[in-house]
């Protein structure tokens, strides 16, 4: 993705031009105005989950409640499209969603589905490279693409009148991709520098990635969606088309458009595009499932910089079942509670009460394909060490643990949760990464109503359960910056932004 690379499955509340890359991982929330983002950088490569070949849908879509002017049409070759009419403005958003990510990665090619991200751009058997994002800019548009551990999208913001143009094109690169080894070893490049730009140079990014490879010995979350570079390093074009050939199929992707468009007329243009496109098999998708954790986990990054930071992750449930589950929607609100709104109790109490944070916030991600952590971070003022931090932060969720939430707490969360939603429509990006977001872990997108009701449905006794089931030290990891002299710093590298 161009200036803003790696998605962890989240809803975001910013838009998505705005998302900066170290604040993209810690808020993966069920809806975007309660995602205040915070710094979890690098798990977007961006958001952490059972593996499914082609996932089942909610429980039962007619009993769900389906969002007005939504419509669904799969197409022969297995290809489902989504239209969500929005006749506001005279424009579309035209998303395709293919659900590979960098979980579907295999040790030794770390990276890889961002680097194809990349090589999408780089011209087709139709069109050259570069001609694709001309295009979208002739027209009037936008576009762009990102990664994420559960999947990979890419993405056109363009008017009406153009969107014909846009899925013609989308799915000329979905089937007619030309990737050559000149292109591959000039690409290749722009990434390992994108790395070293927002990880190897990026303290906090450092102790996210140790977080997560900390967190997780089984399981795929545990390699950085960018990849590892000594993986870059050793990456070919052969491993970047093989990635295309296996994942990228009609069957293993789904088209969303949201904007002023009449549905039936998307369908008849999927038809006449992507409609055309042979779908294949996929590779067989092995359960890589995380062992029991059955101790607390500590690592330290050292780097050179002005403060120390601390993260810490609990193993908690996800989200599976809309309908039965209920501790996720409980620890939804619960991270809330602690970092949701200007005055939750971390910002009242750690920051502006005791001023022993300069910042701290809390963030959990119920969807996703994988396994589910819930995230605690902060940096201590001048003069407070991270060992303090860490008894403040851990005081403030014991405080939940002993004495539970109160009700003009839980009024505001459920308060946030239905504005969210009001104001989220007032954006077709919004709409369209919704939809997208929640298909691409397995849910319905027919569902999207039903989690408010599940959130405004949570109790304080739910609240409090949860913080006492498992906020417990066996699965808790904690990942430290050990801050080093600033002269210690190696001299900056170049500052570009990497761009298709």
């Amino acid at each position: 993705m161009r200036n803003t690379k790696y998605f962890r499955n989240s809803f975001y509340q910013k838009p998505l031009a705005e998302l900066d890359y170290e604040n993209m991982t810690m808020k993966r929330r069920l809806f975007p105005a309660l995602a205040r983002t915070l710094l979890f950088g690098c798990l977007f490569a961006v958001s952490l989950a059972p593996t499914f070949a082609n996932p089942a849908h909610g429980s039962n879509p007619a009993a769900a409640s389906i969002p007005v002017g939504t419509f669904e049409q799969r197409l022969p070759n297995g290809l489902r499209v989504i239209v969500k009419e929005d006749h506001r403005a005279p424009t579309a958003v035209h998303m395709v969603w293919y659900r590979a990510g960098a979980m579907d990665e295999k040790d030794g090619t770390s990276g890889v589905a961002h680097v194809l991200e990349h090589m999408m751009f780089k011209g087709t058997k139709n069109h050259a490279t570069g001609e694709f994002n001309k295009i979208v800019a002739e027209a009037g548009g936008r576009d762009n693409a990102f990664t994420s551990l559960d999947y990979t999208a890419y993405f056109q913001i363009v008017p009406k009148r153009a969107l014909p143009q846009m899925m013609a094109l989308e799915a000329d690169r979905m089937a007619n991709l030309k990737l050559t080894a000149k292109e591959f070893e000039q690409e290749i490049k722009v990434v390992m520098e994108e790395r070293r730009l927002r990880t190897d140079d990026n303290p906090v990014a450092q102790v996210h990635e140790a977080l997560n490879a900390a967190a997780f010995r089984a399981h795929p979350y545990r390699r950085p969606i960018i990849g590892w570079m000594d993986d870059l390093e050793q990456m070919t074009d052969t491993d970047a088309r093989d990635w295309y050939r296996d994942w990228y199929t009609p069957g293993n992707a789904y088209v969303v458009v949201v904007g002023d468009v009449d549905h039936r007329e998307i369908f008849r243009l999927a038809e006449k595009t992507y409609g055309r496109i042979k779908s294949h098999g996929l590779p067989v998708r092995k359960p890589q499932n995380e062992p029991e954790q059955t101790g607390i986990k500590r690592v330290v990054v050292k780097a050179p910089a002005k403060l120390p930071y601390l993260i810490m992750g609990w193993k908690v449930p996800k989200l599976l079942d809309i309908d039965k589950d209920r501790e996720p929607y409980a620890l939804e609100v619960l991270s809330t509670v602690l970092d949701g709104h200007d005055a939750a109790r971390f910002a009242k109490n750690l920051v502006r009460g005791q001023k022993i944070a300069q910042s701290a916030g809390a963030g959990y991600g119920a969807m996703a394909r994988g396994e589910a952590l819930f995230l605690v971070d902060g940096k201590p003022v001048e003069g407070k060490t991270v060992a303090e931090l860490e008894a403040a932060l851990r005081a403030e969720i014991k405080r939940v643990q002993d004495e539970g939430v109160s009700v003009e707490e839980l009024a505001r969360v459920k308060t946030q949760t239905i504005a969210a939603q009001v104001y989220k429509r007032d954006s077709m990006m919004a709409q369209a990464m919704e939809i997208g977001a929640l298909e691409a872990v397995g849910q319905d997108w027919r569902n999207i109503d039903k989690l408010i009701e599940k959130i405004r449905g949570v109790t304080a006794e739910e609240v409090q359960a949860v913080a006492k089931k498992y906020f417990k030290d066996d699965t808790l990891t904690v990942a430290v910056l050990d801050p080093q002299p600033l002269d210690q710093a190696k001299p900056r590298r170049s500052t570009f932004t990497p761009r298709h």
